[in-house]
């Protein structure tokens, strides 16, 4: 099969995006589906934070590489041994394909398989190898396994979560990155309880879902702190009680007076240093801290180690939102379809391939939340 697909052959070009085109549009080639794999005709994928990083250099991959690993879509073929999806299907794509059989996974946690990362890191699926070649016939990487940026895209029947026929496609795209790592950082990674008091750090896409977890699960004072005041507006219609400017020198005690204290839980989806110190500041004794958020490849956080046993303090990376994504995919859909987790809300508008460049432009300054690629056209 050939499609289209937004290649990443260079790393690190400057912005504007929309002049140095990090991203081209090619024909790409899909061979066929393997015994446990199926073909999506992709028909939403997010722009998001973890693409940009790794366009810009912060996370380390080899390129060439369709990019794209938020999304949804129609299942149009599956593989020989592929029993529990089925042409026709609509699905979730979810960025961290588990093997089922290793130490984590056997232990309930497959959002932290052992054998995902060997194969993410070579741009490979887990069954082995990749499934993509350009016109001149040359290896393409895939990212995370999924390559959603594209036409079309060939996964690992783990990748996909089947979801509901009347949920948009669209809306569904966002609810294998955005949601399940925000709302699932909240309420499987820091398991906040109702009246607890919560701070969040970063409310691009992923943080706001953290905004609305945090209400979900009965979170009694939910403070939003970033540098954007138009997404602290957000955050503030989404559920927060009190919203910050991360600039402003008495954030700390600012944060402190709003939560009697302090807060039980500092949540970072920021993925910055001076969050993450921030957030271990404004942490009660017996406080969690838990970051979800990627820095830069070496970035380190210290802390005064005996603050942290005198205080007992925790802190935590929670990678995925914790999820086990057969699991907690439908859960949080059910929850939007009850109006309580309104995701529609992230939403600025559907592109198609010719935008995807300046999409991440508009992305890197914090001027969009979370725009949606199109990849056979926008919807009419």
């Amino acid at each position: 099969m050939t499609c289209k697909g937004a290649v990443l052959r260079t790393i690190g070009l400057a912005q504007p995006y929309a002049e140095t085109m990090p991203l081209s549009i090619e024909q790409i080639t899909l061979a066929s589906p393997g015994a446990l794999e199926v073909v999506v005709k992709v028909a939403g994928a997010g722009l998001c934070h973890s693409d940009l990083s790794v366009i810009n250099g912060h996370r380390g991959r080899d390129v060439p590489m369709v990019m794209g690993h938020e999304g949804a879509g129609e299942v149009v073929e599956i593989g020989a041994a592929v029993t529990d999806v089925k042409v026709g299907d609509h699905v979730a794509f979810q960025f961290s394909v588990s093997c089922g059989r290793c130490r984590a996974c056997l232990s309930g946690r497959p959002n932290i398989c052992e054998a995902a990362p060997a194969a993410r890191s070579k741009g490979e699926l887990i069954s082995g190898g990749s499934r993509i070649r350009d016109a001149d016939g040359n290896v393409l990487r895939h990212q995370a396994g999924v390559s959603c940026f594209a036409e079309y895209s060939v996964v690992h029947r783990g990748s996909v979560v089947v979801i509901d026929k009347d949920l948009p496609l669209i809306e569904a795209a966002v609810f294998g990155c955005a949601v399940m790592t925000g709302v699932g950082t909240v309420v499987n990674g820091a398991r906040v309880s109702p009246g607890e008091r919560v701070a969040i750090y970063g409310v691009g896409g992923v943080g706001l879902s953290g905004v609305m977890g945090a209400r979900v699960a009965g979170a009694e004072t939910i403070v939003a702190i970033d540098l954007d005041d138009a997404k602290l507006a957000k955050a503030a219609s989404l559920g927060a009680t009190h919203c910050f400017n991360a600039t402003d020198p008495e954030l700390d005690a600012k944060v402190r007076e709003a939560t009697d204290g302090g807060v039980d839980h500092a949540l970072d989806f920021a993925g910055a240093l001076p969050a993450l110190k921030s957030a271990y500041a404004v942490t009660v004794r017996g406080g969690r801290i838990t970051t979800a958020g990627l820095a830069p490849l070496g970035a380190q956080f210290a802390f005064e180690q005996g603050d942290l046993v005198s205080n007992e303090k925790s802190i935590c990376g929670c990678y995925m939102g914790s999820c086990v994504p057969v699991r907690d995919i439908p859960r949080f859909v059910k929850l939007y379809r009850k109006g309580v987790l309104p995701v529609n809300e992230l939403l600025d508008g559907v592109i198609g391939f010719d935008e995807i460049n300046a999409g991440f432009d508009r992305l890197a300054s914090g001027a969009a939340l979370r725009q949606i690629l199109a990849p056979h056209g926008i919807p009419g």
